[in-house]
């Protein structure tokens, strides 16, 4: 069963990086260029009243509400596959680098909780509920909740890169 969970994550998170990019499309604007990403990092009431008056004129509001609903399952599959992945990079490893990749995981995690917390500011601002704090909030966690992806993805891609160069410079048993 646990041979299967991390196909099962990349899997995952690979339909939904599909779907997440099907259903965010129209949110792209000459306003909005990042999508649903402008409203993650509309830091404050003015940057969300302008992205939700853009969102409203182009009919997006229902558009940007389904997108975020999509990513709660998508939060799943990414911060499993990064947690898993973490978990078995630090299993082949040893010392600090292993105890790093255990952290690391546990950060990824805790990247997908920050990722809910983000979702649920822009779901109160996209249901006309913001406000200045919320607006701050929506940002701040996801400002975290990025910086602990790119170090989950950083520790996978140099932990790959690290292993690989093992395997082809151990010595091969000869038969």
């Amino acid at each position: 069963m646990k041979k299967l969970l991390l196909p099962f994550f990349c899997i995952g998170t690979i339909a939904m990086v599909m779907v997440m990019n099907k259903t965010g499309a129209t949110l792209k604007t000459s306003s909005t260029p990042l999508g649903i990403l402008d409203l993650e990092f509309a830091y404050n009431a003015a940057k969300t009243t302008s992205i939700i008056n853009t969102w409203e004129l182009t009919k997006n509001i229902t558009v940007a509400k389904i997108n975020t609903y999509w990513d709660f399952l998508f939060i799943f599959c990414y911060a499993g596959l990064l947690f898993v992945a973490c978990k078995k990079i630090a299993a082949a490893t040893k010392g600090l680098v292993a105890k790093a990749g255990n952290l690391i995981g546990k950060g990824a995690i805790l990247a997908g909780f920050f990722d809910v917390l983000e979702n649920a500011g822009m779901l109160l601002t996209l249901n006309n509920q913001g406000s200045e704090t919320i607006a701050f909030l929506t940002t701040f966690f996801s400002v975290i909740k990025w910086g602990l992806v790119i170090i989950a993805v950083l520790y996978l891609l140099t932990g790959l890169l690290v292993l690989s160069y093992r395997k082809i410079t151990s010595p091969h048993p000869s038969p």
